[in-house]
C-alpha cells in the first residue's frame, strides 16, 4: 500500500526471515564467524542463546546457508517430540531409508551414516532450535547421539539455539553431561541505537529507497520501544510507514513512532464490572447480617443489640409488647363469638325437642 508513496520495490520490513536482508552488526559478524568455525571444525556442542526477537533463527539461517553441501544438516522442528518420532525425523532428514522398529536399530543405521559421511569429508549437523522448550528426555537422547564418535574425530555436530533460560536449564545438575561437552558458546545481544539506526538504513536501501526515511528523533523513539530487537524494529517501522502513507509524510518523525507505539502496545484486560466491586468498600460483619426487604433494612436481633442504641431498644420491646396485647385480646373475642354461637344453636335443639308437637 505504501511502496509507491516511498518509492519502494517491496515491503522493507517483513518479520519473515529473508536471507536479502541479512544485516550483521559487530555482534552477528562475530557470532557468525564463531559458530561458522564450530561447525566446520567439529567442535561437537555448540550453543546459541539470546532473547526473543534478537535474530538467532535469521543469523542460524544465513549460517546454513554459507555452508554449503558439505555439510549435512537436520533441523528439529518440534521440541516436543516423542523419543522415537525424534529419530524417525532424524533417519527421514538425513535420507536413511532403511526401515527400523527400535532404538537399538536406529542407532546402528544413524552410526553407519555418519562413519559414512566422515571417510567422505562431509559433516553432520543436527540443530535443537527453541532449544529452551526440550523436554528432559529429548534433551537425555541428544547426548546419547554425541557418544557416536571415532578416535580423535566428532562424527555429529549438535547446535542449540534457544532464549536464555537455556542456561538455567543447562547449569542443572541433571545436565552435567551436557554442559561440560559445549566447547562454542555465544549470547546475541540486542542492538544498540547506533546500530539500530544503520539496521533500518540497510532494509531500507534493500527495496530501493534514495533518501531517509526516518529522521534520527524518530529512530531514537523506535530504539525505545523495541530495545534493539529486530523483530519488533521491523513490526513498528512497518507500522510507521503505513501511518505517515495515510497522513502524507514523506518523512517520518517521533510524533509517528509514539503513535504507533501507542497502538501497538497490548495493555491488560480490565472487567469494569469487577472493577466496580472491587472499588467498593468492603462491610464489617454486623453490616453484613442487613438484608434488604421490602425497600428497606431490618436488623437480626443480635446485630440490633450490637449497634442499636438503648432507648431505641426500649421503644421496640414496648412496641412488641403492645402487638402481644392486641393479640390476645383479638383472641378472647373469637372465643366469645363461638361461645354465644354454641348456646344459640343449644337454645334450638331444645325449643324443637322440649316443644309440644
Amino acid at each position: 500500500m505504501y511502496r509507491s508513496f516511498y518509492n519502494l520495490k517491496e515491503k522493507p520490513f517483513q518479520i519473515t526471515t529473508d536471507s536479502r536482508f541479512l544485516w550483521l552488526g559487530e555482534k552477528h559478524k562475530e557470532a557468525f564467524a564463531t559458530l561458522k568455525y564450530g561447525v566446520l571444525d567439529d567442535k561437537g556442542f555448540l550453543l546459541l542463546t539470546g532473547d526473543v526477537g534478537t535474530g538467532k533463527t535469521t543469523l542460524i539461517n544465513a549460517l546454513i546457508k554459507s555452508l554449503g553441501s558439505q555439510v549435512l544438516l537436520a533441523k528439529i522442528p518440534d521440541p516436543k517430540l516423542e523419543v522415537m518420532d525424534f529419530y524417525r525425523y532424524i533417519a527421514n532428514a538425513f535420507f536413511i531409508k532403511k526401515p527400523f522398529q527400535s532404538k537399538g536399530e536406529f542407532l546402528l543405521l544413524f552410526t553407519e551414516f555418519l562413519e559414512r559421511a566422515h571417510e567422505a569429508g562431509r559433516q553432520v549437523l543436527l540443530i535443537a532450535d527453541e532449544a529452551q522448550r526440550l523436554s528432559d528426555d529429548l534433551l537425555e537422547e541428544i547426548r546419547h547421539l554425541s557418544n557416536i564418535e571415532k578416535e580423535h574425530a566428532k562424527l555429529l555436530n549438535i547446535f542449540f539455539v534457544g532464549q536464555s533460560e537455556f542456561n538455567n536449564i543447562l547449569l542443572e545438575k541433571k545436565n552435567k553431561a551436557i554442559r561440560q561437552r559445549i566447547t562454542i558458546n555465544y549470547r546475541l545481544e540486542p542492538l544498540t541505537e547506533m546500530e539500530t539506526g544503520a539496521y533500518i538504513l540497510h532494509r531500507l536501501q534493500v527495496v530501493g529507497s534514495k533518501s531517509e526515511i526516518f529522521n534520527p528523533e524518530a529512530v531514537h523513539e523506535i530504539f525505545l520501544f523495541s530495545q534493539g530487537a529486530p523483530r519488533l524494529i521491523n513490526i513498528i517501522c512497518d507500522r510507521a510507514l503505513l501511518t505517515g502513507f495515510v497522513e502524507g509524510k514523506k518523512k517520518i518523525g517521533p510524533e509517528v513512532i509514539q503513535e504507533c507505539a501507542a497502538e501497538l502496545r497490548i495493555t491488560p484486560y480490565i472487567d469494569e464490572d469487577e472493577q466496580a466491586r472491587a472499588a467498593q468498600p468492603r462491610k464489617t460483619a454486623a453490616e453484613k447480617s442487613v438484608s434488604p426487604v421490602n425497600g428497606g433494612e431490618k436488623s437480626s436481633p443480635v446485630a440490633a443489640n450490637n449497634h442499636v442504641p438503648q432507648n431505641e431498644k426500649q421503644e421496640e420491646v414496648a412496641l412488641d409488647l403492645s402487638d402481644v396485647r392486641k393479640k390476645k385480646g383479638g383472641m378472647w373475642g373469637i372465643f366469645l363469638v363461638y361461645f354465644l354461637l354454641v348456646i344459640l344453636i343449644g337454645a334450638i335443639c331444645a325449643f324443637f325437642f322440649l316443644s309440644p308437637l
